[in-house]
């Protein structure tokens, strides 16, 4: 896991703004950090989350990837909208486990940047986690701030 601490803390008007996402709370995602650059989010795998085999479906690791993606690449207060979001499924979640997933900016320009995005499970099978998915996503910066001082005012003040 990365240290989260080498990352600058957001404004937190930003930050709340970022982890009020509607499917993220339809599917249990909880945020634990978002940082400039950086973002990590837990998920429960419940029954409901499982695909036919009994397994964390694989559209459900996908979304938690999208949903940090989101978090991690407008950061910095700058819209940014997915241009491609490459994922490896390197093994498979179990119901009870506790996803984590990680998103670390790679590079940033003006206009584009990449993040790299990690899934690790954690459960009774693999107590000290397991790899389950990583990610290579790249967005387009819009230009526009995220945050103007009417959102600032209006921003819930947490989950």
């Amino acid at each position: 896991m990365t240290d989260e601490s080498r990352f600058e803390p957001i404004d937190p008007a930003l930050a709340a703004m970022l982890a009020t996402d509607p499917v993220a709370d339809f599917l249990g995602i909880r945020f634990e950090s978002i940082r400039a650059g950086y973002a990590r989010a837990t998920m429960l795998v419940t029954e409901r989350l499982l695909n036919a085999p009994g397994t964390a479906h694989g559209g459900v690791m996908m979304a938690l990837v999208d949903v940090v993606h989101a978090a991690v690449s407008n950061s910095h207060g700058t819209l940014a909208v997915a241009q491609d979001v490459h994922t490896e499924f390197l093994n498979a979640g179990s119901l009870g486990d506790t996803m984590v997933c990680e998103g670390v900016e790679i590079n940033r320009t003006g206009r584009t940047a990449v993040y790299r995005i990690d899934v690790h499970a954690f459960g009774e099978k693999y107590p000290d986690g397991r790899h389950i998915a990583t990610a290579l996503a790249r967005v387009f910066r819009v230009g526009t701030p995220w945050v103007t001082s009417a959102d600032a005012d209006a921003a819930p003040t947490g989950r």
